[in-house]
């Protein structure tokens, strides 16, 4: 990683005299640190704990990230306390042993990333130096620069830090190398360190970030040179903790990063799922919030999901959260066709099936009902062509370009609604496989043999039925009324698939058949 060099401020601002001070008689504390008007609250800390002699010491040689007063004044009000209750900290020795190198390092020798070991041996300290010349210590930015002395340099910082296991810990001290290299790329380690955040982060492992790259054709080093790596990043965070337990099924949360939801699955056997990705590991805690692990990275991408949650498909969208559909259809990487029934459609159906939107919820074929209406791939509404279509139910809907688009007997009222995982066409009905004949809950079954046929074709199972044979167009060749083992003659037809519609009783079945 480059070198960032630390902006320099006037040594005025510190209240130091400008001017060379690195002679055998000057030290951090009484030449830095004591003359300083802003360093009274860091000062006497450093006396209460008995630390001064250290940073004396003549022979040492270090590096003092020194708070300023506003610092700890702003650290107690966080806290709910005062200085005189910061200074009554138990671990108060152990917070300023943590803001101390026991070697000296100027700006200059500062680079984006490094993880440091402070005197304390409670925590490491995280460096960020931004592109635009900034530099934090965890969360603190540094505002002043190269204080040097014969036994060190003091650095000044806005804010207190604290050796606390933050989520940043978590990632670094669990193998999430690619998340820790990627939060560091982005400059986001200053956000994930603060010790008063609270956060929940979920992590994916380096497998997915593999994965991701895989997928996108890249390799990981291309994934963290991806622009909008840091959207991606706080795609991942939440803004307060949420541990396991209080995650439910269907619910969409606000991450830190404003593009998108997070759209969360409990399953009925327990397995949680953030978007596509699934958790493998919960409620890895941390002091400033929790970690949860996917198996994925998330990205923030409007989905087919998103956009049946974004225009009012309340009812399609319950149904999918109830059959745990959204993995499926908030998977990045997958192309679906989603054929969208409204609200007033389900309302139908409902009063067709005489039950309520809680009857259809209910139903034991729910998710087999809502994947008759996605095909694999992004089929536009000009490249529809009339005929069967496989859905990912495995059953065909038939497409019908007469008289404006059909999909079975429901039209679509709108078309083309993109996502960047496929494309959404609105209907006015939900449709059945009972359309076909497949359903034996809502219509009845009939025979045709032969099929394939080279000519006449018989039917049976029905009783003084009307039999409209017709292409997918919905020009029809023959209407006839049938009994059992009657014959219909398709030899006038051209070699093709054909819709043989019967409706005995007033209902209504569909079959296909194949004239060669």
């Amino acid at each position: 990683m480059k070198k960032v060099t630390f902006y320099a401020l006037s040594l005025f601002s510190a209240g130091i005299i400008l001017g060379s001070v690195n002679h055998a008689q000057t030290n951090v504390f009484d030449n830095v640190i004591a003359p300083s008007p802003n360093h009274t609250y860091l000062e006497a800390a450093l006396i209460q704990e008995g630390l001064v002699g250290a940073l004396q010491n003549p022979n040492a040689t270090l590096t003092v990230f020194a708070p300023d007063d506003q610092a700890f004044t702003s650290l107690a009000t966080s806290l709910g306390t005062t200085i005189p209750g910061l200074l009554a900290l138990p671990n108060l020795d152990d917070i300023l042993l943590y803001h101390v190198l026991g070697t000296t390092v100027p700006s200059s020798a500062v680079t984006n990333g490094a993880i440091v070991q402070p005197l304390s041996p409670t925590n490491t300290l995280k460096i960020t130096a931004t592109a635009s010349g900034n530099v934090f210590i965890n969360q603190a930015q540094v505002t002043t620069v190269d204080l040097s002395t014969a036994n060190g340099v003091v650095h000044v910082t806005n804010g207190v830090l604290l050796p606390v296991e933050t989520v940043a810990d978590i990632a670094i001290d669990n193998g999430f190398s690619t998340l820790v290299a990627a939060v560091i790329q982005a400059e986001l380690l200053p956000a994930v360190t603060n010790p008063l955040a609270t956060l929940t982060v979920f992590a994916p492992t380096d497998e997915a970030f593999q994965d991701l790259a895989d997928e996108l054709g890249t390799t990981v080093p291309g994934l963290l040179s991806l622009p909008q790596l840091s959207d991606i990043l706080l795609y991942h965070v939440l803004g307060s903790e949420v541990p396991s337990n209080a995650v439910t099924n269907g619910s969409l949360v606000q991450p830190l990063g404003n593009i998108n939801t997070l759209k969360m699955t409990v399953t009925g056997t327990g397995d949680v799922y953030v978007n596509q990705a699934q958790v493998t590991a919960v409620d890895i805690q941390a002091d400033n919030g929790v970690v949860h692990v996917l198996d994925a990275v998330v990205l923030p991408i409007e989905t087919v999901a998103d956009v049946a949650i974004d225009n009012g498909f309340s009812t399609l969208v319950t149904a999918v959260v109830t059959a745990e559909l959204l993995p499926a259809l908030s998977d990045p990487f997958s192309e679906y066709t989603v054929f969208a029934p409204t609200n007033e459609a389900f309302t139908d159906l409902a009063t067709a099936l005489n039950t309520d939107l809680n009857g259809i919820l209910a139903l034991p074929n729910l998710a087999d009902v809502l994947l008759y209406h996605v095909v694999g791939g992004t089929v536009l509404s000009n490249q529809l062509m009339a005929g069967p279509v496989a859905t990912l139910e495995g059953s065909n809907v038939i497409v019908s370009l007469t008289g404006g688009v059909k999909i079975n007997d429901a039209n679509v009222t709108m078309a083309d609604v993109a996502a960047d995982n496929g494309v959404v066409h609105v209907l006015d009905k939900v449709i059945l496989e009972s359309y076909l004949g497949t359903d034996e809950n809502n219509a009845f079954s009939f025979g045709l043999f032969p099929n394939p046929s080279n000519g006449l074709v018989t039917i049976n199972g029905v009783n003084n039925a009307e039999v409209v044979v017709s292409d997918f167009s919905g020009k029809s060749f023959l209407n006839q009324m049938v009994n059992n083992n009657a014959s219909l003659d398709l030899n006038g037809l051209s070699n093709g698939t054909y819709l043989v519609t019967v409706t005995q009783d007033g209902i209504q079945s569909v079959q296909t058949v194949v004239k060669f």
